[in-house]
């Protein structure tokens, strides 16, 4: 039932050490695709101040997600809801941070434009919307390997791809969020940290 991706080993302490300087001693966050759940189940561990809202489109996902939670016994994790970005309106009311790891890549465009419309309505002023993965920089891909991963996802399915940063950016502005401060991170991915204004 447990999932492991080995991705998620790799990146989720640098990720981490992200997030922890940046996101509130206290209060809820809500993971969008969530997936195997190592990620969610590695900072709850870190964060036991916050509560965490793990969420995936996918019922294995979702219940990947609960057996790693139920293993590992953590009560700041809260049962994993079923969340697609690109529907109207999501399972839960707020949030005090929104985190989203490499899924606007894997998904079509709509989903990053979902994602960034719902994290808009559940973030009050400061909120943080946090994105990880590889981008495109100024049209252009920052290492081959992002360019061959962004080959190999377009022959997969025509609607994924590496995203352009700065129409995520643009994305994010006219929902009400400004300038990303933005983190290089292992394997040549990025840390976008966009705050509701």
């Amino acid at each position: 039932m447990r999932r492991q991706a080995p991705a998620a080993a790799r990146n989720r302490q640098p990720i981490l050490d992200v997030l922890r300087p940046r996101l509130p001693a206290r209060g809820l966050v809500l993971e969008i695709a969530s997936g195997s759940g190592e990620h969610i189940v590695h900072f709850a561990e870190a964060l036991p101040g916050l509560v965490f809202q793990p969420t995936d489109p996918n019922a294995d996902a979702r219940a990947s997600i609960d057996d790693w939670v139920g293993t590992r016994g953590l009560g700041n994790v809260r049962a994993a809801l079923a969340l697609d970005t690109t529907a109207g309106i999501w399972p839960t009311d707020g949030a005090d941070a929104v985190l989203c790891c490499n899924m606007i890549h894997i998904a079509p465009w709509e989903a990053a434009v979902g994602l960034i419309a719902g994290a808009s309505h559940m973030l009050s002023s400061g909120g943080m919307l946090y994105l990880y993965g590889p981008y495109r920089r100024d049209g252009a891909h920052t290492a081959p390997g992002n360019e061959a991963f962004d080959l190999d996802l377009r022959r997969r399915n025509p609607a994924w791809g590496v995203r352009d940063l700065e129409a995520v950016t643009a994305l994010a502005g006219d929902r009400g969020f400004g300038a990303p401060e933005i983190i290089d991170m292992p394997a040549n991915n990025l840390s976008l940290v966009f705050k509701r204004t």
